[in-house]
């Protein structure tokens, strides 16, 4: 048609529009359409009115939809995400004009202990359910301006990215010949943030002073140990939606210099693994690169947990170990997964945890197919074959201890196809639960099939279907 014209993006608020591939500014974020007197523009929002587009109600109700969804626990203020919606549709407006304004101030997060394998604990942050609304808002504008520079290598916290997405990442460079790596330990990252190195990488892209200042008063908020204040200078409180995109973004430093320097690497938040082709110039990259961490970016490097070696030989990433046969690098699972998973179902099927058996069922089938979801990458398979065998032995050995009467065993051996005499026999046995539970008599009166049929789910039942090559 004569006299159209094609669709043009303006320029606004400082984006001049070069031979680059990406222009800077907020790609990704909300645009408008604007009508000339020639042509369609696209507007992109001013990069000084990003606060604008934060409390927006489109980007609010959004916020308040995946808080909802989420759930948890409530914060200092004790509200839960129930009382959340009649609170918004009351104080919202205000909540919205304090922010413009620049008075709102965020609580103090409620510090919890979280227990880990190694007998320690992790601090968590639990912001209130307001605060973390706030939050979610600032996160969901923050991630499509910076998503796109992060480093292709980078795959935590990030849309379409996961796990599975880093480890067949490090299966392909290892395949290549990086044999060695650097599997770089940051010593309690989320505790150690510097706030002024952080607001200073956010400054270089976000020119809303406003929202800057807002991300500040998270970062200084404090919080409340045992009834307790205590101020915050450093960290980023870990538990609320805004930590993992402002650890992302700090941890992108780390990235690009990676990049810059010319290595092959892949990181799952604050898990990076450095690979190299030779054991020498893995511990040179592990000596710069600490020594980078810590004067450039203000982190410590855990010295201890930075291990420099083969890759074959047990090292951890995710869970997962990795072993290479005829220069193909595979999966398996490393030795405290599976010590953890067999100390997990020798609790599920203790016989003195008060389950019955279909809140055993329940918890055994949640837990097993979330495992295998997980560690469905690994071959593992003579591992979960051993361990579906104890562990069949040890539910036989809770039908048994319920059982608990001589009459009801021998009734139950009965129905089970076992002869009078014998059912009679071994209903009457003083020998214990764990020995029973392998006796040949309740193999057969319990045989695999029927707890199948009964509802118990079973590891290589789940590696079967799930199992990917």
């Amino acid at each position: 048609m004569k006299g159209r014209k094609q669709k043009t993006l303006s320029v606004d608020g400082g984006y001049p529009i070069g031979n680059r591939a990406e222009p800077e500014g907020l790609w990704g974020a909300q645009t408008f359409m604007w009508i000339n007197e020639n042509s369609l523009v696209t507007v992109q929002p001013n990069s000084r009115e990003l606060l604008e587009l934060i409390v927006s109600p489109s980007n609010m109700n959004e916020a308040y939809k995946r808080v909802k969804r989420n759930g948890g626990a409530g914060g200092v203020d004790q509200m839960d995400v129930e009382k959340l919606l009649p609170y918004l549709q009351v104080h919202g407006e205000a909540l919205i004009n304090s922010i413009k304004g620049g008075t709102y101030c965020p609580n103090p997060v409620r510090r919890v202990e979280i227990p880990k394998d190694n007998g320690k604990t992790r601090p968590l942050g639990i912001p209130t359910v307001v605060d973390r609304v706030v939050q979610q808002a600032i996160s969901q504008v923050l991630m499509p301006i910076y998503d796109h520079t992060f480093s292709d290598n980078s795959y935590g916290f990030r849309p379409r990215r996961s796990t599975h997405g880093a480890l067949r990442k490090v299966q392909k460079y290892v395949t290549a010949g990086y044999i060695y790596c650097v599997s770089l330990d940051l010593e309690k990252f989320f505790d150690t943030v510097s706030h002024s190195k952080l607001i200073e990488v956010l400054s270089r892209r976000i020119k809303d002073g406003r929202v800057i200042s807002l991300i500040h008063k998270y970062l200084n908020a404090g919080v409340m140990v045992g009834g307790k204040y205590e101020e915050t200078p450093l960290g980023v409180p870990q538990g609320g939606p805004l930590s993992p995109v402002l650890s992302n973004i700090m941890l992108n430093e780390l990235d690009k210099e990676l990049e810059r320097r010319g290595h092959k690497f892949v990181r799952y938040a604050d898990d990076c693994m450095i690979l190299c082709k030779s054991r020498r110039s893995a511990e040179r990259t592990r000596q710069s690169i600490t020594k980078y961490v810590e004067e450039r970016l203000y982190l410590k490097v855990n010295r201890e947990k930075t291990h420099v070696g083969y890759i074959g030989r047990g090292i951890k990433y995710l869970g997962y170990s990795f072993w290479i046969m005829k220069g193909k690098c595979n999966l398996c699972l490393h030795a405290k997964t599976k010590a953890r998973l067999t100390s997990k179902l020798k609790e599920l099927t203790g016989r003195s945890n008060g389950m019955g058996y279909e809140q055993r069922k329940t918890a055994l089938t949640r837990y097993i197919r979330g495992w295998m979801e997980y560690y469905k990458l690994a071959e593992c398979k003579n591992f979960l074959q051993a361990t579906d065998q104890w562990y069949r032995r040890r539910l036989r050995m809770c039908i048994w201890k319920c059982w608990k009467k001589v009459k009801t065993r021998f009734t139950n051996l009965m129905k089970c196809g076992i002869s009078r005499n014998q059912a009679w026999q071994w209903a009457n046995t003083r020998k214990g639960h764990w020995r029973i539970a392998d006796s040949a008599i309740l193999k057969r009166a319990i045989d695999n099939e029927k707890l199948k049929i009964s509802g118990y789910p079973s590891l290589m039942g789940y590696y079967t279907r799930l199992h990917v090559q």
